[in-house]
């Protein structure tokens, strides 16, 4: 295999087109990888590219929890006078596969909020 060096402009050029859905999971994969190397960023390592994932991924779905929880999407009106509501994060730091990594973890206002992927303490 050959190492290519692509313009950050040539990959904002490519935009997915209608796939099959794992062929989209590899087309955005290879995107991210270029993306990556195009800008210079380590795939592997402190603030590579799999820790950055690694750290969107985890917070996604803490927010997600978060959602389930309150029963409402985050910035939705029907929250406005609920009695509990997102309150903030607070930083935590995960020991994962990929090294450790620093995410933010949504909190609630009542303190009620108990994330089951990423357990308080």
């Amino acid at each position: 295999m050959t190492d290519v060096t692509v313009s950050a402009e040539a990959v904002e050029a490519v935009r997915p087109v209608e796939l099959q859905p794992d062929a989209l999971d590899d087309q955005l994969i290879g995107q991210l990888v270029d993306r990556a190397r195009a800008s210079g960023l380590q795939l592997t390592g402190a603030g590579g590219l799999l820790q950055q994932l690694t750290k969107k991924l985890l917070e996604s779905a803490l927010e997600g929890e978060m959602t389930d929880h309150l029963g409402y999407e985050k910035h939705d009106p029907a929250g406005a006078g609920s009695g509990n509501s997102r309150n903030g994060v607070r930083s935590k730091t995960v020991l994962t596969e990929v090294g450790p990594v620093e995410i933010d973890v949504p909190r609630d206002r009542e303190g009620s909020f108990e994330p089951q992927l990423v357990r308080k303490r």
